[in-house]
């Protein structure tokens, strides 16, 4: 049996932990900012939705679709990303804290809204829409994850089956090659005492 000898392990990639954790240091960094920004006129979500809901019913959605709904709507998306991120930093089984710290910084920030910022009003229904936007990014990062592992796995059993088919191309080759050098050795020792007739040597006798 021919032993295996292994070189050094490889080493992890951690391209995905630091790229998602400095997306999500940028992307909360930005979601604290809209949300604590202590006068919520200087953003100018008002006039925007004025914008917007015009162009929703042009659309077809219908009338009822106010501006309660819009903002509730807009918590979900804004929040999505933030699960999204928060689900690819963390590692697969450390997953599940994610739902844990998106509900905490959600609370948090409406938290801080009720007790140190006047202007703003905090609500559990925000609680509720930045919670559900969270929890669907982190489970589109879970099925991004589970995708881009299976695919791993099909192209690392791919490329040991290749692996494995070339080394025993080689060694049949080899072995073939291997297989006339003994029929000429055999004819070397017997010399013309033996006569191959295409089934079986025979012996030609001296008479």
């Amino acid at each position: 049996m021919t032993d295996i000898a292994l070189g050094p392990r490889p080493p992890r990639s951690y391209a995905r932990l630091w790229v998602s954790t400095v997306l999500l240091v940028i992307y909360v960094s930005f979601v604290s900012l809209i949300t604590l920004w202590p006068d919520p006129s200087d953003l100018e979500f008002g006039s925007l939705a004025d914008r917007v809901l015009p162009i929703l019913y042009r659309f077809g959605v219908p009338r009822r679709f106010g501006f309660d709904e819009l903002e509730f709507t807009a918590n979900v998306g804004m929040f999505v990303p933030l699960g999204f991120l928060v689900g690819l930093a963390l590692s697969r089984r450390l997953w599940w804290l994610a739902l844990l710290i998106l509900p905490a910084y959600s609370g948090f920030i409406e938290y801080t809204q009720g007790a140190a910022l006047e202007s703003r009003v905090s609500s559990m229904t925000d609680v509720l829409a930045n919670t559900s936007g969270g929890y669907l990014g982190v489970l589109l990062a879970m099925i991004m994850r589970a995708l881009i592992y299976a695919r791993d796995r099909r192209v690392i059993e791919r490329a040991i089956w290749e692996r494995d088919e070339e080394r025993i191309r080689e060694r049949e080759a080899s072995q073939a090659s291997r297989k006339p050098a003994r029929d000429q050795g055999a004819s070397a020792v017997f010399g013309d005492v033996w006569q191959d007739t295409g089934a079986a040597p025979t012996q030609r006798l001296p008479f």
